[in-house]
């Protein structure tokens, strides 16, 4: 008798807690004799030639601490991003094909996909093709509308504060304003957690344009009142009233325009009107990379086990999701449709502008 198995795999950008995830999966699933495969690189591993190893007690013991994904991912090759902000695009049969041969070759009943928007829009076309999956959500920028929290979101906020920390002693030893630019394409998550828990005066998100006039009278309100320093916190997608995003050309293969630069314009534009000295600095990937918190250690762990759960339940297509404190699922058709932004008259926003924090609207 063939030993039941499962595959799972990560995909998309990295991000801290996706090995706590992949520990709860093998541990969870060891409880009912499953076998679980893990994929190379994401989606690509499970394309000739098929990539993967098998996961078990020995293989995944003492890697919830540690950040990235022991089983690599990739957002390129022939499983290229399939939502490009609300453009779905499809998988072709030859792909659905290949997959079905791989998963009945390895007697795989069903995938367990760990991504973003645009891994778990694959993970739902392989389920509507036929092929049981199950989606855990995974994105830094916290921005899945099914989900209250997504792990690596936390991870990411104490990186965004620790430098925040930092870059206060400086601008104040200075008398400089500093701009600090955090991801965020469309969600100004890591933007607002970031800016409010570690001391910014300014903080500029996609959800709420800005204008330069309220930008620069915000600095020169605090230099009124004999503050000599400014913080401000950017998402990369910010933008200004009636303008477009900043964008700069990207230097690797694809040669495309991506999202990015705003820091620098806007500290261009803050030193040119108000005469302070002003310098950008740009976070990047150092709020996807190093260990994953404590709460992140937890919340991956929680979803592996959930996806484990959905797995008994024969709850094919759904998503692992957390709300109000508990682990619950959701059709993985309903999670992809929208992203999850802030609301300008949100809670969260409130208290940042009681707190005399401007948005620079």
């Amino acid at each position: 008798m063939q030993q039941r198995r499962l595959g799972v795999l990560t995909s998309g950008g990295d991000c801290p807690g996706l090995n706590a995830v992949i520990r709860a999966v093998t541990k969870s699933a060891a409880i009912d004799g499953w076998e679980i495969l893990g994929f190379h690189d994401g989606y690509e591993g499970l394309l000739h030639p098929v990539s993967y190893r098998v996961l078990d007690d020995r293989s995944t013991a003492g890697i919830a601490h540690l950040g990235g994904t022991i089983l690599g991912t990739t957002n390129k090759g022939r499983f290229v991003a399939k939502v490009k902000h609300g453009e779905v695009m499809t998988l072709g049969d030859e792909i659905i094909t290949e997959v079905k041969q791989t998963m009945a070759a390895l007697n795989i009943e069903g995938l367990i996909c760990v991504g973003g928007d645009g891994s778990l829009t694959t993970a739902n076309q392989l389920f509507e093709a036929g092929i049981p999956t199950i989606g855990v959500p995974k994105t830094i920028d916290n921005d899945i509308e099914a989900t209250a929290m997504t792990f690596g979101f936390d991870s990411a906020v104490v990186c965004v504060v620790d430098a925040l920390d930092r870059l206060h002693t400086t601008a104040r030893s200075h008398k400089r304003v500093m701009v600090v630019e955090v991801m965020g394409r469309y969600a100004g998550w890591i933007a607002l957690h970031g800016g409010m828990a570690g001391g910014a005066d300014i903080i500029l998100i996609p959800e709420i344009p800005f204008e330069w006039d309220k930008v620069f009278g915000a600095i020169r309100q605090r230099e009124a009142i004999g503050t000599t320093n400014t913080m401000i916190v950017v998402a990369e997608g910010a933008l200004e009233k009636d303008g477009t995003y900043t964008t700069k050309k990207d230097t690797g293969m694809t040669g495309e325009h991506k999202l990015g630069g705003i820091a620098a314009r806007v500290a261009a534009e803050v030193e040119k009107h108000t005469g302070k000295e002003t310098r950008s600095v740009v976070l990047g990937h150092l709020q996807r990379g190093g260990a994953p918190t404590s709460l992140d250690r937890i919340l991956g762990t929680r979803f592996g086990v959930g996806a484990i759960e959905l797995a008994r339940q024969g709850k094919w297509g759904h998503m692992v999701a957390y709300q109000n404190y508990l682990i619950d699922s959701v059709p993985m058709s309903e999670a992809v449709k929208r992203i999850k932004t802030v609301t300008p008259s949100s809670q969260m926003v409130i208290a940042c502008r009681e707190m005399g924090i401007s948005f620079g609207d």
